[in-house]
């Protein structure tokens, strides 16, 4: 095989309370679907790498880590107020479980397999769907991640002579730690498609965010206003992100592909389907095999229709990695979508809607008009004026604020 997929059965341990959104049943019902649709066969599974506390330090603090380490042990000397206030543990987002620490370390040791793997040369691309932890931050847990898994694997490949590579966001949710660690660093581009900060949490991720210093031009942001739907998302995407690739020549590239972009995801307001979020990930395999000779490194992130939309986003995750697609129009086995039905009985109400039968979703349409420049161009048939023009007016505002740094005409469609 010409990738790897890792996996332990030990990543269903990062647990939360029952109430949390972020629930590990998803991974579970990720794997055994994709081995239901035989994309696993002749696939030998890679396990994490068990690493110790010193592979966390090039990103996260050393008090932090003892924190974590002490909470999830019951031998914490702080008060829960300031352990929340000093690290944001205990709080509603990042309660407190019991091993927290191991299960956060072992995710990291997932993505750390993912990268040595690839620069081993052994594959040329490889997945952790336990992966993509992106917003915590080097001495505080956040929106559900106590380490960053991605921010570390980005900080080894760094040590190991890369000195151009490319990070690609497209979780609903800024890509926000990963951003924070590397905004001064003009070795890594970091690039977050996500819904408009102005209408979700963190906040974070507006167009003129650019980086700092010598790396102005190497943060990446496009923000999508709620209800964007696939085709109005990719025309976004094919706007922005191709352009400051290829101005960027990465050697490797990393895909953060969190999966609650979805129209039914309870937490967020884009309105993509499953069949979008394919065609990014099949995009972004693309713009691997095009500047990084195929080196492609795939993490998970949020998705919180942890039955009826993450197995089934994550499964085409896999497919695409290990050059597996499947159609759209796939039928779901009866004997999984029968276990799924009855795990969805045992996860929180909030989270429970049930399994799809078929890997696609109805209605979908991901043939998205491109982009052809500051044109006033009328929309197609089936998208509304307003939902063009606010996409238009995303692609210019992060167009002008970056395409400039890297010597590129925002206003050409060209570049």
């Amino acid at each position: 095989m010409n990738a790897a997929v890792i996996w332990s059965e030990d990543f269903l341990s990062y647990r939360w309370a029952h109430s949390h959104p972020m629930n590990p049943v998803r991974l579970a019902l990720t794997m055994t679907l994709a081995q239901s649709l035989g994309i696993l066969d002749d696939v030998d599974l890679t396990p994490p790498l068990q690493i110790d506390d010193d592979a966390l330090t090039v990103v996260h603090s050393r008090d932090y880590i003892d924190a974590v380490r002490a909470v999830g042990s019951g031998m914490a000397s702080l008060s829960g107020p300031l352990l929340e206030r000093l690290f944001g543990l205990g709080d509603s987002d990042n309660p407190v479980f019991d091993g927290m620490h191991e299960a956060a370390r072992l995710l990291v040791g997932g993505t750390l397999a993912a990268a040595q793997a690839v620069h081993s040369g052994s594959v040329r691309r490889a997945v952790n769907i336990g992966g993509g932890m992106h917003h915590a931050m080097k001495s505080r847990a956040a929106g559900f991640c106590i380490y960053n898994d991605c921010a570390v694997a980005i900080r080894w490949l760094l040590e190991q002579g890369y000195d151009r590579i490319a990070y690609i966001d497209i979780d609903a949710h800024h890509g926000d730690g990963v951003q924070v660690e590397f905004a001064a660093d003009p070795r890594v581009l970091t690039v977050s498609l996500h819904q408009h900060p102005a209408t979700l949490w963190p906040g974070t991720g507006w167009p003129t965010e650019v980086g700092d210093g010598d790396a102005q031009g190497t943060a990446v942001n496009l923000p999508f206003m709620p209800d964007t739907s696939d085709r109005m998302w990719l025309r976004g995407f094919h706007a922005v992100v191709p352009s400051v690739i290829a101005a960027f020549r990465p050697q490797i590239l990393i895909s953060q592909c969190g999966a609650d972009s979805h129209r039914a995801d309870p937490l967020t307001d884009l309105s993509l389907t499953v069949d979008g979020q394919r065609e990014a990930m099949i995009a972004m395999r693309e713009l691997a095999e095009k500047h990084c000779e195929g080196r492609w490194i795939v993490v998970g992130g949020g998705g919180y229709g942890v039955v009826n939309v993450v197995p089934r986003s994550w499964s085409h995750m896999i497919g695409v990695v290990l050059d597996k697609d499947v159609d759209v129009t796939t039928q779901i086995d009866e004997t999984w979508c029968a276990t799924a039905e009855q795990i969805s009985t045992q996860v929180h109400s909030d989270y429970a809607r049930p399994p799809e039968t078929v890997m696609g979703d109805t209605g979908a349409d991901v043939n998205y008009p491109a982009w052809d420049g500051d044109t006033g161009q009328q929309p197609p048939d089936g998208v509304a004026e307003s939902a063009l023009r606010q996409t238009d007016r995303a692609i210019m505002a992060t167009r002008k604020a970056v395409l400039p740094l890297h010597g590129l005409d925002p206003e050409d469609p060209r570049d």
